[in-house]
């Protein structure tokens, strides 16, 4: 990508979409192109299409999409499915019928089948029965992949699908009702600390093991593919490494302060027993995460404080 191209950068509110600007403007990269869901409603296909066909863009980043921990997912699945479905078919096609350069679909680590052998493959995709807990997710994703790969194929279109593992980092979701396990902890262990309260309860046993990538690692991954990759294979973006929820929970109160005793509902669901990426194509490629687990929740949580609380 040169500095003069036009990007659109889907979905630019949201964490990754977020640390991405910040990373293209830091490279030189002013040509941006960025639309608030109030300026462009990416479910309306033909707003889309007018978009597409005023502007023009060399690149396109897909970070947009409806997200969220289990209890939404559960909740929800009708508009995870439906307007996931909807912004993908829309963003995608619309890059094809205006002949952009090259587009990155960002996916999920969620759309691999929950017993997937460790660590999971790129070639896992569909060899087994999702986590029903974000099913509906997962089944949008895994359609916005195969789009991907049928305008490839069929087309001969540079359509590129990045599969990160859990985010976490600057502009992450604290709602306690619809966030993911690190900023739920977070914002649990502030408020615990806050209120001098002597325990926290948390949900599942604490035995499921997740491996945790900084937003801003993979914002440096998506824009290293943008210009060193150009397979319709997916290809996985993680750390390589994992922990248990249990030991992330022990990590999350020794950065907030919270000293106090950690129960577990374990009538609650755990979620997929392990989700370890096997990143070793990326790795092949010249590629590898940098920022520390505890360093990351560390400025996560400052970033919060200073920005994010209530």
């Amino acid at each position: 990508m040169k500095p003069t191209d036009a990007i659109y950068v889907a979905g630019h509110r949201g964490m990754v979409g977020a640390a991405l600007v910040r990373l293209l403007r830091a490279r030189g990269h002013n040509n941006l192109l960025l639309r608030t869901r109030a300026e462009l409603d990416l479910c309306d296909t033909n707003a889309v299409r007018a978009f597409y066909d005023k502007h023009r863009p060399d690149y396109v980043f897909v970070a947009a999409a409806k997200v969220g921990g289990i209890w939404a997912n559960s909740t929800q699945s009708v508009e995870f499915l439906s307007e996931n479905l909807q912004i993908e078919l829309n963003v995608i096609n619309s890059a094809y019928a205006v002949k952009v350069k090259k587009l990155l679909f960002l996916g999920s680590s969620c759309i691999y089948p929950k017993l997937a052998p460790q660590p999971i493959s790129e070639d896992s995709l569909l060899t087994g029965s999702l986590e029903s807990s974000n099913e509906p997710y997962a089944l949008a994703k895994i359609c916005g992949i195969r789009l991907c790969q049928a305008y490839a194929k069929q087309y001969g279109a540079n359509y590129i699908s990045a599969m990160p593992t859990n985010l976490y980092g600057t502009e992450d979701n604290f709602d306690l009702q619809t966030s993911h396990v690190l900023p739920a902890l977070i914002r649990k262990f502030h408020i615990a600390k806050d209120e001098g309260r002597p325990s926290v309860t948390l949900w599942g046993t604490g035995s499921p093991y997740r491996e945790f990538l900084h937003v801003d690692d993979l914002a440096e991954a998506c824009l290293f593919l943008m210009d060193n990759y150009d397979s319709p294979e997916l290809i996985n973006v993680g750390c390589g490494q994992d922990i248990t929820i249990r030991e992330l929970a022990a990590l999350v109160g020794k950065v907030v302060g919270f000293s106090g005793q950690l129960e577990w509902d374990t009538t609650k669901p755990d979620g997929t027993p392990r989700k370890l990426l096997d990143v070793s194509r990326l790795n092949k490629l010249g590629w590898k995460a940098s920022t520390p687990l505890e360093e990351g929740i560390r400025a996560t949580y400052q970033w919060w404080l200073a920005n994010g609380k209530g």
